[in-house]
C-alpha cells in the first residue's frame, strides 16, 4: 500500500518533466527562426524600409528660393504641396497613361508567351531541350541596358540591317514613330523576359506529379486539352507570381524609354513616371517633387500587387 502511495505522489514530476522538452522544442524553433529571419529582415529594413521612411520625409519639404530667386535656398516644410503639384502635372499623369498602355500590351504577351513555351518545351515534343533553355534565357543574362542599345542600333534608320532589308523590298517600317515606339520598347521587354519567366513555368511543370499526366492520357486528353485542363490549373501558383512580378517590373520601365529619348522626340524627358522622378531629382534638383512621386508610385503598385493577390485568392476559393 505504501509503495502504490509513494507511486502516485511520483506522478506529477514526470508530468512536468514531459512537459519540459516541449517547451525547449519550442524555444529553439523561436531561435533558429530568429537567426533565419535576421539577415533578412536587416536587409529589408536597409534597402526598403529606410529609403521608403526618407522619401516619405523628403516629400513633406522643399526649397523655398528669397527675393526672385538669386538669393539661396533654404529647406522649408510645404506639407501636401508637392503631391498636389504631381498629381496635377499632365506629364506625370500622362506618362501614367502611357505605363498603363504598356503593361496592357506587355504583361498578357510576357505571361502567355512563356506559358505556352514551357508548355511546348514540358510536352517533349522539342528536341535538345536543355540547349532550347539555354538560348531562351540567354537574352535574360545580357544586361538591360545592353540589350537596350543593340535593339536601338536595330530601330535607327540609317543604321539598322532590318531596315535596309526591309527597304529593298519597297517596306518603310519607322521602329521609333509615334504609334510604332511603344511596341518598339515591348519588344525589347520580351526578348529579355520570355526565358527568365519561361524557366519559371517549366521548373513548375517538372514538379507535376506523373501519374496525374498518366491518368489524363488514359482518360482520352489529347496534349493541348491536358495542358490547358490540367496543368495549367495545377501551377496556378507560378502563373500569379509570374503575372505580379512582370506587373512590378512594367510600373518600373526606365532603362528602354531612357536610351530612345536621346534617339527619337517621340520618348521625352517624363515619359514614364520613372523618368519624370529622374528629370524632377536630377535636372530640376527638385527632391521633393521628385520624391512625391515615388511614393505616388510606390502606392500605386502596392494596390495593384495586393488587387492581383486577392483576385488571385477568390478564384483558388471558387475553384475549390
Amino acid at each position: 500500500m505504501s509503495t502504490v502511495i509513494s507511486q502516485k505522489r511520483k506522478a506529477p514530476p514526470s508530468a512536468a518533466a514531459a512537459a519540459s522538452p516541449s517547451r525547449t522544442g519550442r524555444r529553439q524553433h523561436r531561435i533558429a527562426a530568429t537567426v533565419l529571419l535576421t539577415p533578412f529582415t536587416a536587409l529589408l529594413v536597409a534597402v526598403f524600409l529606410v529609403p521608403v521612411g526618407y522619401a516619405i520625409y523628403l516629400s513633406f519639404f522643399g526649397e523655398d528660393h528669397e527675393g526672385l530667386g538669386f538669393g539661396g535656398g533654404r529647406t522649408v516644410f510645404t506639407g501636401l504641396r508637392s503631391y498636389l503639384a504631381v498629381l496635377q502635372d499632365p506629364s506625370f499623369l500622362t506618362g501614367f497613361g502611357t505605363i498603363a498602355l504598356y503593361c496592357l500590351i506587355f504583361v498578357p504577351l510576357v505571361v502567355l508567351g512563356a506559358l505556352a513555351i514551357a508548355l511546348l518545351l514540358d510536352s517533349g515534343l522539342v528536341r535538345l531541350r536543355r540547349t532550347a533553355q539555354m538560348l531562351l534565357y540567354l537574352p535574360h543574362a545580357v544586361p538591360g541596358i545592353i540589350a537596350a542599345v543593340i535593339w536601338l542600333y536595330l530601330y535607327t534608320p540609317g543604321l539598322s540591317p532590318i531596315i535596309k532589308l526591309f527597304g529593298q523590298a519597297d517596306i518603310t517600317i519607322d521602329f521609333l514613330g509615334l504609334h510604332t515606339v511603344l511596341p518598339s520598347i515591348v519588344n525589347i521587354a520580351l526578348w529579355s523576359g520570355l526565358g527568365y519567366n519561361m524557366i519559371i513555368f517549366y521548373a513548375a511543370l517538372q514538379a507535376l506529379p506523373r501519374e496525374v499526366i498518366e491518368a489524363a492520357t488514359i482518360d482520352g486528353a489529347g496534349g493541348i486539352r491536358t495542358a490547358l485542363q490540367v496543368k495549367v490549373p495545377i501551377i496556378r501558383g507560378s502563373l500569379v507570381m509570374v503575372c505580379m512580378f512582370s506587373l512590378i517590373g512594367a510600373l518600373q520601365l526606365f532603362t528602354e524609354p531612357m536610351l530612345m529619348n536621346q534617339a527619337t522626340p517621340m520618348v521625352n524627358s517624363r515619359f514614364t513616371p520613372n523618368m519624370y522622378i529622374f528629370d524632377a531629382a536630377f535636372r530640376r534638383n527638385n527632391y521633393g517633387l521628385a520624391s512625391a512621386a515615388s511614393v505616388i508610385l510606390l502606392v500605386v503598385t502596392c494596390a495593384l500587387s495586393y488587387a492581383v493577390t486577392r483576385w488571385s485568392g477568390r478564384r483558388e476559393r471558387s475553384a475549390r
